[in-house]
């Protein structure tokens, strides 16, 4: 069951459904067939599509879970990080039953803010270069039913393993992945199974695959750094207008709050378009979808193809209703030397950590609200 905010605008009933097919018809045949084995039969055989596989992100977000082919070179497009668990050896125990914890962390290579490192339009990611523009935990319960999301505030100040307290978003431009990995596990003492990373760019092109998708802006505002107003009401947004949405900076009332809280309405509307019945029933939509998403995306050596192939299998039946999206508890915000910071709220974030683990994720938030701030924009 998603969980929207009390404070956040309707996103509305989930139209997608699962067509229960492969992707598309197959219209070829050959002359020399026979009633014996029909054509269609023999062309099919000799169509098997060998490279399964998921794109997962952000994202992700489970955004192709019932994707059931990749081509090898699309495969071959991701990118894979070789130190995400390097050095890591006090680690929290791995979670009981077949639960799933992955790191999500996307950057915006096109941003000139300085919060997003020295050399955020780098073609790799590189220790020392860049910083997490966005931060979040992806929890997959063990009935592959359920999921959870749980955005974390770039600017959380937290104990980063060997650098005293700091931004969290510090972690990976201090000493790459691992640190990242390790600062997370610090955090919230699940054990993170794999990591996956992403730039805006991608969900950019994955949006115009789509066609689009549409989002509530509950109300009017002003993006003065852009020269863009959005005025309240339904938005149908291509790509290029869907990250502009996502990246506003100023002109928000909660700031980082309402950037995140704008992030997961996005991905809210990303999923219910990508696991709708009109794109999962389209082989060139299916296929366009996916590249894009390749493209942009780099995971952990240790996640195989052959891993992402099952987990996308056993994902098949998850809807956009079926994901929960939620921010970690804060108590605030405030200052530490000339930093602008925001402080967890520990105690609430030890209980949310505690039912993730235990896969109850959903019902802590439904009953606690998550932390989440209370504007939206």
């Amino acid at each position: 069951m998603e969980t929207s905010p009390t404070d956040a605008p309707s996103e509305g009933a989930d139209t997608g459904h699962d067509t229960g097919h492969d992707a598309g018809p197959d219209t070829g045949h050959d002359a020399g067939s026979t009633p014996a084995e029909p054509p269609r039969r023999r062309r099919t055989l000799r169509r098997v599509l060998i490279g399964l596989a998921a794109c997962f992100v952000v994202l992700g977000l489970v955004l192709v879970g019932t994707a059931w082919y990749l081509q090898d070179h699309l495969v071959g497009q991701v990118d894979r990080v070789d130190d995400a668990f390097a050095g890591l050896e006090s680690r929290p125990a791995p979670a009981q039953g077949e639960g799933l914890n992955i790191l999500l962390m996307g950057t915006d290579r096109r941003s000139d803010e300085p919060t997003t490192g020295d050399d955020a339009k780098a073609p790799t990611w590189l220790p020392g270069e860049q910083r997490t523009d966005s931060l979040m935990v992806l929890h997959i319960d063990s009935d592959r039913q359920h999921a959870t999301l749980v955005s974390i505030p770039r600017d959380s100040w937290v104990t980063v393993p060997g650098h005293g307290e700091n931004k969290i978003n510090a972690a990976f431009s201090f000493a790459g992945p691992s640190l990242a990995v390790e600062t997370v596990e610090e955090l919230t003492d699940l054990r993170i199974d794999h990591l996956a990373i992403i730039d805006w760019d991608g969900f950019e092109a994955l949006t115009d695959e789509l066609g689009g998708v549409t989002i509530d802006v509950p109300r009017t505002v002003r993006d003065s750094a852009r020269g863009k107003t959005w005025e309240a009401g339904e938005h149908h947004m291509n790509g290029e207008e869907a990250l502009l949405y996502v990246r506003q900076r100023y002109g928000l009332t909660g700031g980082d709050f309402d950037r995140i809280k704008r992030q997961q309405n996005f991905l809210r509307a990303l999923m219910r378009q990508t696991l709708s019945g009109e794109t999962m029933s389209s082989p060139t939509t299916l296929y366009g979808v996916l590249n894009s998403v390749t493209k942009h995306l780099t995971v952990d050596s240790e996640w195989t193809t052959g891993d992402m192939r099952s987990l996308v299998l056993s994902l098949r039946s998850m809807r956009a209703r079926d994901v929960t999206f939620t921010t970690v508890p804060v108590k605030g915000t405030g200052r530490e030397g000339k930093q602008s910071v925001v402080r967890l709220d520990r105690d609430k974030g030890r209980e949310l950590w505690g039912a993730i683990r235990e896969d109850r994720a959903a019902e802590w938030v439904e009953a606690n609200g998550g932390g989440r701030p209370a504007s939206v924009s």
